[in-house]
């Protein structure tokens, strides 16, 4: 008997499809998804994964990336590029999160570029990159410390913004609960907030706002 069920029917019915968190489960369930999916010829998305079990885990049509730790197994999507959604991190540390929703985006068919080291500490930075951003019609905002990227962003664009606080941080700042607080306390209308270091659900929030255009 498995111990794990697979919703295919998920993207049909949601618009983003089904997605493994590997945090959490051994090499050993891990393998048995991979080999669930290859038997029923699906693609499927692997989220937190760390470099040691990926190169156990390694298939023949794999896809790896250590920094967003994420693996597609089956290969990219095979329809057009998406595009509209844009990803914005505060600071360089930040792209761990912001490489993980770009894949996510990426695996369902969308293109996102990272625009990356804009935090509020040199505001002259993100003012350098505004215009671009501005041509996005949704942007997801990554930021440790005190989140202030969020608000900032929201009084800026026209674009609804999607908060991921990140867990960078120290002292009061440690693990991302202050830039939480922040994004949900924040002042600035059309900004919306998902939980601390979800690259995964930011980007597939971005894909139902997108639709299929």
């Amino acid at each position: 008997m498995t111990d794990h069920r697979m919703d295919w029917d998920r993207g049909a019915r949601t618009g983003t499809s089904e997605a493994v968190l590997c945090d959490g489960k051994s090499v050993d369930q891990i393998a048995a998804i991979l080999d669930t999916a290859e038997a029923a010829g699906k693609r499927l998305l692997l989220t937190r994964l760390c470099a040691d079990m990926a190169a156990t885990l390694a298939r023949k049509t794999w896809d790896y990336d250590p920094v967003s730790q994420t693996a597609i197994l089956g290969g990219m999507a095979a329809q057009p590029m998406r595009t509209g959604i844009g990803i914005v991190a505060a600071g360089t540390s930040d792209l761990p999160i912001a490489a993980e929703a770009q894949r996510t985006l990426a695996f369902h068919g969308a293109e996102a570029s990272i625009t990356s080291d804009v935090g509020v500490a040199g505001l002259w930075r993100l003012m350098d990159e505004i215009e671009s951003l501005r041509q996005h019609r949704i942007l997801i905002a990554i930021a440790g410390m005190e989140g202030a990227l969020f608000s900032v962003l929201a009084g800026l664009t026209r674009a609804p913004i999607i908060a991921v606080p990140s867990p960078v941080g120290y002292g009061v700042a440690r693990g991302g609960r202050l830039a939480l607080d922040a994004a949900l306390g924040s002042c600035a209308p059309g900004l919306v907030t998902v939980n601390i270091g979800n690259g995964f659900g930011a980007a597939c929030a971005a894909l139902r706002m997108l639709g299929d255009r």
